[in-house]
């Protein structure tokens, strides 16, 4: 949810500033069809940088993978119990 309120904070930003500037007319009229587009790619750049920060923040959980290599071995185990071939590779 507070992804959601940053990026309709920033459109509502932007959408003020594009308008304030079409009523000043510090941009001229031809250039003003340019604002959505680079609203657009500066919003997809956005997006890119969160995913890439995400993963460089992704938390490594050294003991969720014990539990999952025993949970590995008791299932092979089971199997073997079961007369299922279980080869390791």
């Amino acid at each position: 949810m507070k992804h959601i309120v940053k990026i309709l904070t920033m459109i509502m930003a932007i959408t003020a500033l594009w308008a304030g500037l079409l009523q000043v007319s510090m941009i001229p009229r031809s250039h003003t069809w340019l604002l959505p587009i680079y609203f657009v790619v500066s919003l997809g750049c956005y997006g890119l940088l969160m995913v890439g920060v995400g993963l460089m923040n992704f938390p490594t959980c050294p003991q969720e993978a014990l539990l999952l290599q025993k949970d590995i071995v008791e299932a092979k185990e089971y199997l073997m119990q079961r007369g299922v071939n279980v080869s390791t590779i």
